[in-house]
């Protein structure tokens, strides 16, 4: 049976089915998106490091090319699509990676098969359970994205997505990929993330390496959450990405790129 996520499966693949690293003797990348992108918004990082190892990253259900489904989508169920993808890849051990949304479905991976994960990429996101006003600002949003559409929310969060400063090909991609976006996949994600749970007991269980990334000027995820997060991580390493809010990846790939190429190549170092 074909995956049920939409899907780049970029760089060297092993040379055996066994093989845990790449023909490179590099770790698979896994990336994951947030909300409501699609995994475009990795595409610095796929250009960057598919020359030296294999890089997946999948369009979560309801994004991009995979299909919708209506109703509530958890962060569970988009953990559970991506573990069926990497085994359908027999993708066995890796990095992962995760930005926003994509930060919080990568704690829930982490916590279902944590044992696969070599190191953890957690860029502008947060471990804490959603609040009573987030669960009713969530549930009202959905509502009004299967209402009136993308386009009005793009315009209004565009700049906070990105920085005002940010360079205007960056903010036309992002603001492309939010329109691009369907209302009922959007809004199925909004609804199952209403019900987050908290991942901040799941933080002192980490084993694995740990980067925390995030933008200076992210309001989404403010500096000090990251901070407070790194606390919680035994042996993290934290980067503020200066000049760049909820999208450093994008706003600063060359920055991004060099602290996740370091957090990389340390990881591929360690005994299996």
């Amino acid at each position: 049976m074909p995956p049920f996520l939409a899907y780049d499966d970029k760089g060297p693949k092993p040379t055996t089915e066994t093989t845990t690293a790449t023909a490179t003797g590099r770790l698979p990348l896994v990336l994951v998106h947030g909300h409501p992108f699609d995994r475009t918004m990795w595409s610095p990082q796929i250009a960057a490091f598919r020359t030296e190892r294999r890089v997946v990253a999948p369009d979560l259900r309801g994004y991009g090319a995979s299909p919708v489904t209506d109703g509530a989508v958890p962060l569970s169920r988009h953990a559970q699509d991506i573990e069926e993808l990497l085994n359908a890849l027999a993708v066995d051990s890796f990095v992962l990676a995760g930005l926003s949304m994509g930060g919080q479905i990568a704690m829930e991976c982490y916590d279902r098969f944590g044992d696969r994960v070599r190191g953890l990429v957690l860029a502008d996101t947060f471990p804490d359970p959603e609040t009573p006003e987030g669960r009713r600002n969530r549930r009202a949003m959905a509502g009004r994205l299967l209402a009136e559409g993308m386009r009005g929310y793009a315009d209004e969060v565009l700049e906070k997505m990105v920085a005002p400063y940010a360079d205007p090909e960056v903010k036309a991609q992002v603001h492309r990929m939010m329109t691009a976006t369907s209302p009922r996949g959007a809004a199925a994600s909004l609804r199952g993330r209403a019900e987050r749970p908290d991942y901040r007991p799941l933080l002192a269980r980490v084993t694995a390496p740990v980067l925390v990334v995030v933008g200076a000027d992210d309001t989404y995820t403010p500096v000090p959450d990251a901070e407070a997060m790194h606390r919680a991580l035994p042996g993290s390493r934290l980067h503020v990405v200066e000049r760049a809010a909820h999208m450093p990846n994008l706003e600063r790939p060359e920055e991004f790129n060099k602290v996740l190429g370091e957090f990389l190549t340390a990881v591929d170092l360690l005994p299996s």
